[in-house]
């Protein structure tokens, strides 16, 4: 026995049939399932050439591997698809109840092709799959259609099911649209939430009730107490939070050093994602200005979106499944100004920096607001905040004319004109229109290309690379560019990684300009990162978890208990490695052009900044990038793997089901 349930569910919503397809054990040894699965499948089933909106492209739900197995933090579940956004592989994760409902209905993923005639919904409960008619929801915002539905069908089905749904933005196809579930919780990235509108999908609703198999439960279940005790005992003063600012501060001018990766799971449990945000404002991690400022321009600020102001009006903490953290939150928001709603999600860092610092926005209030709008419409906050900055910019500079922005006269800081903007992109109105697919091509069309900071076309986190220049080979290497979450080097300073895999270096106290170097030691490091971090999506398992480090939430242990496996560090990284690559082959099948994927010249350094952390930093990012590459066995001029590298992987055998 091992964790897999064996099967997957495809979905053509042309013909309107589904069927349940075996997967061998060998592609599971090989590639896991979550990000891994997908990737295998849609490798070897989206042809060539497929238009991302067409017919051809495949929308993949997929479970991991850890996901039911009783291991903490493994309720992660992976979107994937070829990306509208940037023409190559995209993905998209999110937490919730989602990813056990899969594997609930006898499934590791589902993989939906065609076009449906008309709005519909795929119902499963792991005896009768159908797609049934979505007119009656299609239309409502993603919170209200996932309300509707559960109206409809609580009470129906034999337990309360689980939806992933798409609003207005998926709907109206904005190339910056993502995928909801729970109220809002949102897989936000690449575009994935167009794909499915494109496929006149509106949800996908979940009501089974198989149980998940585990080889080894007791063992797994040992993990994860052992795990719980270690979370109890990170306890630190109440009111901590009043002094993270000065933390940043000290950390914009400190060495890099390896970290207790515990320290996270405090900061987690206690604030949520939102404890990172007075840290990267005045330390040179949070981009200022649409990348162009220094914390002098928003000095202080730190102060308003200190942590504690958001604990404040907390009226209830939330967990995705299996997870001992609860990092998430709900918010009471009656009555503040520029809000319309009673209460919204606890806002995360991104979305935070994004409409904050990123536009010289001062107002908390605001972001409230901004952040259910974008949870409702389904639409991804990162390319949104990203995407208003350079409209501000452009205003500024006279690229942009009061009268091509609908009247509205756009400034850094104004938040009226901020959140009219942000209206117009949701409901596709006018100047707003021109901006719901993305910076990219708003400036193709109106120019101020110099201004738009996107990464082969998707708009990057916001955690800036020259304060992190690992991140800055991340956001270019990475199969779908501009992601945040697959290697930083304060990452790899908290996971210890070199005592699982024994070519990955030691992280070491060195200093920052140490990072700008373009040495084996630093393409060892960004390999490493990647291969782990597609092992924690091939899991199922949380970010939060993989910065806890590998003595604290120990991920091979739990694989090997609940596969029956006795795999080392090493070959476990293999199979990260061999995940990657496939993701990167995606990429060369479709035409993606790996090489033609570039840093923006101001998020690498050229110029430099004037003052602040980052005064004077110049990323050699090309340079690093081919490394990279190098590192893992592809060409390190075009970033294509090596035909040996596809063959000492194992890729060649991998044929399609």
């Amino acid at each position: 026995m091992t964790s897999f349930m064996g099967r997957i569910l495809r979905v053509d919503l042309s013909a309107g049939t589904a069927e349940s397809v075996a997967i061998p054990q060998e592609i599971y040894e090989a590639v896991l399932a979550g990000k891994g699965l997908e990737a295998w499948y849609l490798y070897n089933n989206i042809p060539a050439g497929a238009d991302p909106l067409g017919p051809d492209n495949i929308l993949a739900f997929a479970a991991g591997a850890l996901c039911g197995t009783g291991a903490f933090l493994t309720g992660r579940w992976t979107v994937a698809c070829k990306s509208p956004l940037t023409g190559g592989w995209g993905d998209a994760n999110c937490g919730g109840l989602f990813a056990p409902a899969i594997k609930q209905c006898g499934y590791d993923a589902i993989f939906l092709s065609g076009v449906a005639e008309k709005p519909v919904y795929l119902f499963s409960d792991g005896r009768t799959t159908e797609l049934r008619d979505a007119s009656a929801y299609w239309g409502l915002d993603a919170t209200e259609a996932e309300k509707a539905l559960h109206r409809d069908l609580d009470g129906v089905c034999r337990k309360k099911p689980c939806v992933a749904v798409i609003g207005p933005a998926g709907e109206k196809l904005s190339l910056i649209a993502g995928i909801c579930n729970e109220g809002g919780r949102i897989a936000a990235r690449s575009g994935v939430g167009a794909v499915m509108g494109s496929k006149r999908l509106k949800a996908v609703v979940l009501a089974g009730t198989r149980s998940m198999p585990c080889a080894d439960p007791e063992k797994v279940k040992a993990l994860s107490k052992e795990l719980g005790r270690k979370l109890l005992k990170m306890t630190l003063p109440t009111g901590l939070g009043v002094f993270i600012g000065a933390g940043g501060r000290m950390m914009g001018h400190l060495p890099s050093m390896p970290l207790d990766g515990s320290l996270t799971s405090y900061m987690f449990r206690e604030w949520g994602t939102q404890s990172n945000t007075s840290l990267a404002i005045p330390s040179g991690d949070g981009p200022i200005k649409n990348w162009g400022g220094t914390p002098r321009d928003v000095r202080l600020m730190d102060a308003v979106y200190n942590p504690e102001h958001i604990n404040k009006i907390e009226t209830a903490k939330y967990h995705c499944y299996s997870c001992p953290l609860g990092c998430g939150g709900r918010l009471n928001i009656r009555g503040r100004k520029y809000v319309s709603f009673d209460e919204t999600h606890k806002p995360e860092y991104e979305t935070i920096e994004a409409f904050g610092p990123l536009l010289m926005n001062w107002s908390l209030d605001s972001i409230y607001q901004l952040n259910e709008l974008l949870n409702r419409a389904g639409m991804d906050t990162i390319s949104v905040g990203n995407t208003v900055a350079w409209a501000i910019e452009c205003y500024e500079n006279g690229i942009l004319t009061r009268e091509q922005t609908d009247g509205l006269e756009l400034k850094w800081g104004d938040t009226e004109a901020i959140l009219a903007l942000v209206g117009k992109m949701i409901a596709r109105e006018g100047f707003g229109d021109a901006l719901a697919d993305g910076v990219k091509r708003a400036s193709e069309r109106f120019g101020g290309k110099e201004y738009a900071m996107h990464v082969g076309g998707q708009e990057p986190g916001m955690h800036d690379a020259r304060n992190d220049p690992q991140l800055g080979v991340h956001f270019v290497a990475e199969p779908a560019p501009g992601k945040h979450t697959v290697g930083m080097s304060i990452e790899y300073g908290a996971m210890s990684l070199c005592d699982i895999c024994s070519w990955a270096p030691p992280a070491t106290v060195h200093a920052k300009k140490r990072d700008l170097e373009d040495t084996e030691e630093m393409a060892l490091i960004s390999k490493a990162n990647a291969c782990y971090t597609m092992l924690v999506d091939g899991a199922g398992g949380c970010y939060y978890g993989q910065m806890m480090g590998v003595h604290m939430w120990k991920l091979i242990e739990y694989l090997n208990a609940a596969e029956g496996w006795e795999l080392d560090g090493d070959a476990y990284m293999e199979i990260g490695e061999r995940i990657q690559t496939l993701r990167q082959l995606f990429n060369v099948k479709q035409g993606y052009d790996p090489a033609a994927v570039r840093l923006p010249d101001r998020m690498l350094g050229v110029p430099p900044l004037p003052s602040g952390p980052l005064k004077g930093v110049t990323l050699r990012n090309r340079e690093q990038v081919s490394s990279h590459w190098r590192a893992f066995g592809w060409d390190d001029k075009t970033g294509v793997p090596l035909p040996e590298t596809v063959r000492r992987l194992g890729i060649d055998k991998l044929t399609e089901v």
